[in-house]
């Protein structure tokens, strides 16, 4: 599914304009990334948690050369699922 996908859900199921349902999309996304960018984790209820979280720097290996590198220290985004979410797919 694609943002483009999530527009037209929003266009179809709520009744918006298209370029509103577009801004509200827009919008969400803007917030969420914000909100990850500032370090803060997003609690979605009935969805899950997105983290952000601190990845030491590491040596690791070139598959191809089998030289070692290091890798760098960086910030990642995690999701845990909810419970909810969990059974929802399960039952798929």
């Amino acid at each position: 599914m694609t943002k483009a996908d999530i527009v037209n859900f929003v266009f179809e199921k709520v009744g918006l304009p298209r370029n509103e349902a577009q801004n509200l999309v827009e919008t969400v996304f803007d917030s969420i990334k914000q909100t990850l960018i500032a370090g803060e984790s997003i609690k979605i209820s009935g969805f899950g948690t997105f983290n952000v979280r601190k990845k030491n720097s590491r040596i690791g290996r070139n598959p191809k050369t089998k030289e070692e590198v290091e890798i760098t220290p960086r910030r990642v985004v995690t999701f845990k699922a909810s419970d909810q979410l969990k059974e929802v797919v399960e039952k798929i």
